[in-house]
């Protein structure tokens, strides 16, 4: 090999990783934002918000068991305390957080629940603020200004056509979003003991024995299989392209691009809702829904460039 093939070899590797990574970390923030359409559609077939989530994870727990044995193999054991955090980051992060938006999906359009769960960001930056006691940088606050505005003005639009339901359904995402901003604020640590992979995957079980718990509490066994044909296929997709492969593509896009340029490659998901929910759900789309679309961007991209330079 001589010293020109050599010093080329790197560079077009590192190209190659750079797209691959923001293909993929592009492919997991579309494939997560089209959840909220998929069970819009699953909602016009009968079925309910309890019924939809024990589906998902149905489909999606051997996914996830596999993920974790496959995590594990050379890991350390972990000790009780993070078991236990692992439990509670599994109930807050993908339990409670998942029933919260499929609860307000039955009110608000998929476009509004999308713009409220992406303020998940803020609410972190606030939670560290009230917990930690740390100074907001003018930064922080204009991203805090400028996203609570975009979804303040996309809120607007729904509420005068369908006036106290966009409440509910709002109040109940909000919830959802401040349930992941507790998961997203309290794994920090854990991350670096346990794995961002293992954690990911124990929390998503954790997560999957709740919801098929809560179903098996509240209804009959068969029940979960007397449900519309439609339902079904909508399931299967939500359990395995919006659940599972988000995770995996996303995990592995940061893993190549980091998570920076992976954020703002997030970016994508209110944009594929947009387009998904005026295609395939009839929406309506108007302009202040499009200028809260963009002020909420803005203001995650503001809150990502803030942590992008503390480090």
């Amino acid at each position: 090999m001589n010293a020109s093939t050599g010093a080329s070899a790197l560079p077009t590797r590192s190209r190659r990783l750079l797209i691959s990574g923001l293909l993929l970390a592009g492919m997991g923030a579309i494939a997560a934002s089209g959840k909220a359409v998929i069970v819009k559609l699953a909602y016009r077939h009968g079925a309910d918000a309890t019924t939809l989530l024990a589906l998902r994870m149905l489909i999606a727990f051997p996914f996830f068991i596999a993920m974790g044995l496959w995590a594990a193999r050379r890991a350390q054991p972990m000790s009780w305390g993070d078991r236990g955090r692992v439990v509670l980051l599994g109930f807050s992060g993908y339990y409670l957080s998942s029933y919260l938006d499929f609860l307000g999906l039955q009110y608000i359009s998929a476009t509004l629940e999308r713009l409220i769960l992406y303020l998940s960001p803020t609410l972190v930056v606030l939670i560290a603020l009230v917990v930690l006691k740390h100074k907001p940088t003018r930064t922080q606050v204009a991203a805090l200004l400028v996203s609570y505005l975009g979804v303040l003005l996309a809120f607007g639009h729904d509420i005068q056509l369908e006036g106290q339901r966009t409440l509910i359904g709002s109040a109940l995402v909000f919830a959802s979003a401040l349930s992941y901003a507790v998961y997203l604020f309290g794994s920090g640590q854990a991350v670096a003991r346990i794995g961002a992979v293992r954690l990911t995957a124990y929390a998503s079980m954790v997560a999957c024995v709740l919801c098929i718990g809560q179903y098996l509490l509240l209804q009959p066994w068969s029940g979960l299989w007397s449900q519309a044909q439609p339902v079904y296929g909508l399931s299967l997709i939500n359990g395995t392209v919006c659940t599972v492969l988000p995770v995996l593509a996303i995990m592995i896009g940061v893993k190549r691009i980091g998570s920076s340029l992976a954020a703002q490659v997030s970016m994508l998901g209110p944009v594929s809702t947009i387009v998904l929910s005026v295609w395939l759900l009839d929406e309506p789309m108007g302009l202040w829904q499009s200028a809260g679309t963009v002020l909420v961007l803005l203001g995650v991209l503001l809150v990502g460039s803030g942590a992008a330079k503390r480090r």
